[in-house]
């Protein structure tokens, strides 16, 4: 396993154990965008996620979402952003994110974690650009909600 993989993996580790359920996303970009994840571009829908690292790029290949040919929705801003609300609010899981992503007509999204944006892309060049929070996360991978719930946990024993 390269040094890239051995990163990523560990990042990827790392945000699912402090990534809230509700308004998730901003955490797991902080917890790559710290172990030096610059950029993920995900193709749809063959869901494909490149990621650009300080230690090289890394790609994984997700299962697609369709198999053979089939026609391209067309690209719904409405739809998408139906679709980043109801994940944002913890009312979806991923596959289903990239499931109505899809259905939106998104072909590829890529979300800059130095810029804190994420641009999703149909396929005749149509674009939506949306802006996440900056969050904090300790050197011990803990977010401010977790310190607390760790305090109160101290103070209880």
């Amino acid at each position: 396993m390269s040094k890239a993989t051995e990163n990523l993996n560990q990042a990827m580790q790392r945000a699912a154990a402090i990534r809230p359920r509700v308004g998730g996303f901003p955490y797991l970009a902080e917890a790559l965008r710290q172990a030096g994840v610059t950029r993920n571009v995900w193709s749809l829908p063959a869901c494909q996620s490149l990621f650009l690292t300080q230690y090289g790029p890394v790609v994984i290949q997700g299962t697609p979402l369709v198999s053979g040919s089939a026609d391209v929705p067309t690209f719904n801003r409405e739809a998408l952003i139906t679709a980043l609300r109801t994940d944002q609010a913890g009312e979806s899981t991923f596959p289903e994110f990239l499931e109505g992503s899809w259905r939106a007509g998104v072909v590829r999204y890529d979300v800059d974690f130095e810029g804190r944006t994420v641009a999703y892309y149909g396929c005749n060049g149509e674009e939506y650009v949306e802006a996440y929070p900056a969050v904090k996360i300790d050197e011990c991978g803990n977010t401010p909600l977790r310190r607390i719930a760790l305090r109160r946990r101290t103070l209880e024993a």
